[in-house]
């Protein structure tokens, strides 16, 4: 049985594995997970495809909670994630255009550990 945050933890990780994977099968590279910048916080998953560099938030949220994943990208985490994927393009030789999406995930039954989730993937939310 899971704590309270070793649940948290545990339902988002899952729901970025989740993203990992949907992103594959949309023909995207995972180029990182979880990449840290000392300065603006982290990045969850930065993927390319032919069209862009894609820097994707991913928020797993309950079903019914009471803010949505996307109401929890607010304007000071909107802010960090561009300047943490400005610096991250810095350091990246690349002529692809960054993009920067979330991931809204819901969690819509768990057994046994597994959990089962429903995707509302927003290109170019900010």
């Amino acid at each position: 049985m899971y704590s309270g945050n070793e649940r948290s933890a545990a339902v988002g990780k899952a729901g970025e594995d989740f993203v990992a994977n949907y992103l594959r099968s949309q023909g995207y590279i995972i180029i990182k997970r979880n990449w840290r910048d000392s300065r603006y916080g982290e990045l969850d998953i930065v993927a390319e495809n032919r069209e862009c560099i894609a820097f994707v938030e991913v928020k797993t949220r309950q079903k019914n909670s009471l803010v949505s994943g996307i109401e929890a990208v607010d304007v000071y985490k909107q802010q960090r994630t561009k300047n943490a994927a400005n610096s991250f393009m810095r350091r990246l030789r690349t002529n692809l255009p960054p993009r920067i999406d979330v991931a809204e995930v819901t969690v819509m039954d768990e057994k046994d550990g597994e959990f089962h989730f429903e995707i509302n993937y927003i290109k170019n939310a900010f």
